[in-house]
């Protein structure tokens, strides 16, 4: 058996960000043989896929139970996998709650544990930091005010900077976008990013359909509504989800490629909460973010968050500098309204845009990726 590095993702952006992480470590180790759990992304990187990350990646207590299944499947195959002896170092991105149950065993046998995009536990359930401490050996951290945080409870983190900075990039313009899916000049676009899960999907979709029609009706203008389908939901389950009752009330857009050139042709965009938000303050697009959860998981929520704000740009901002929605806030009246701001005032749209700017500083320089690579590489020297 060959020298073994096993990586484990979840959603999407783990999914992405593990996989650059991967084609960075290449260069540095290219004889080491990849294995763990993701998606398309570390599947293209050539990393030998044991799970499939889709059917883990849920969010809320009742969720995680109906998936339970597939969990605890999946956390057997990686263990066996573990077990055989010639894994030389665990690399864990997001997914916490799956990781660090993964982590104990790996810990029991020796094996060292880099974890990359750590969990946010400075928002919620901090108690974690000494679970981290126990069983973590390194973290390369994505927030500038994360590295202190872990330190202060003793934990090795890294500041390596948010790998956004290397991956949002557009290959083509806004008038080349327009072009290639048909949107006559003029048209305005909107954005309709409802998430990668199918419940979160369901949740918000039709919420924000609704918010598309309202605005269609309010201004008189033409609007193309753009919806980039994730490679975890099908175009079925976005009919299924609401989309099929508005096809032919509204010009919308269902687009698998082209991710970052779709979200930055838009004057506005409606999201759900998430790294997506980051991907949108780059690219320099106005949004509303809005969150929905269960309403017990919601509760219980409430009872563990210790943050002002849920947008990953208002964290690192410190201010609300984009529009939040959240539970019962989330509304199509409410979205309908933020968004003709958006759109209409233009006072909103420059404050917006500069404070981006401003955000955008404070993530540092690209290269995240790299300096990642360099830290876990240190780490499997260290413990060859």
């Amino acid at each position: 058996m060959g020298d073994e590095i096993m990586i484990v993702a979840g959603e999407a952006s783990g999914d992405l960000h593990g996989s650059r992480l991967v084609a960075e470590l290449r260069t540095l180790v290219p004889s080491i043989h990849f294995s763990g759990m993701g998606g398309q992304e570390l599947d293209r990187a050539g990393v030998e896929l044991l799970c499939d990350a889709a059917k883990i990646s849920v969010v809320g207590i009742f969720e995680v139970i109906s998936h339970l299944g597939d969990i605890l499947g999946a956390q057997r195959v990686l263990r066996r996998r573990l077990s055989r002896g010639n894994i030389k170092l665990l690399i864990l991105v997001d997914l916490p709650d799956f990781n660090l149950l993964l982590a104990r065993r790996a810990k029991k046998l020796g094996i060292p544990i880099f974890y990359y995009i750590s969990p946010q536990i400075w928002a919620w359930r901090t108690g974690r930091v000494k679970t981290m401490a126990n069983r973590i050996d390194r973290i390369g951290v994505i927030l500038p005010f994360e590295e202190s945080f872990y330190r202060s409870h003793g934990v090795d983190a890294h500041y390596v900077g948010h790998p956004l900075l290397d991956s949002v990039v557009t290959q083509f313009s806004t008038e080349e976008f327009k072009s290639r899916y048909a949107i006559a000049p003029g048209v305005r676009v909107v954005g309709l990013l409802p998430g990668s899960r199918v419940k979160e999907v369901k949740r918000l979709l039709p919420l924000f359909l609704d918010a598309a029609r309202e605005i269609s009706e309010k201004r008189s203008e033409r609007f193309c509504f753009v919806i980039p389908r994730a490679s975890t939901i099908s175009e079925d389950e976005l009919d299924r989800c609401g989309l099929a009752g508005y096809r032919d009330l509204l010009d919308i857009r269902v687009v698998s490629d082209h991710r970052y050139e779709l979200m930055a042709s838009c004057e506005a965009v409606i999201t759900a909460s998430g790294t997506v938000t980051l991907e949108l303050l780059l690219l320099n697009t106005p949004m509303i973010v809005t969150y929905k959860l269960s309403p017990l998981t919601y509760w219980l929520g409430r009872m563990l968050v210790r943050i002002d704000y849920f947008s990953l740009v208002n964290l690192i901002a410190g201010k609300r500098i984009v529009p939040e929605l959240l539970q019962h806030e989330v509304t199509a009246p409410a979205l309908a309204k933020w968004l003709d701001k958006l759109l209409y005032d233009e006072h909103t749209a420059y404050s917006t845009r500069q404070n981006f700017m401003t955000v955008r500083k404070l993530l540092g320089k690209p290269g995240a990726s790299r300096r990642a690579a360099q830290v876990a590489r240190e780490l499997l020297q260290e413990n060859g």
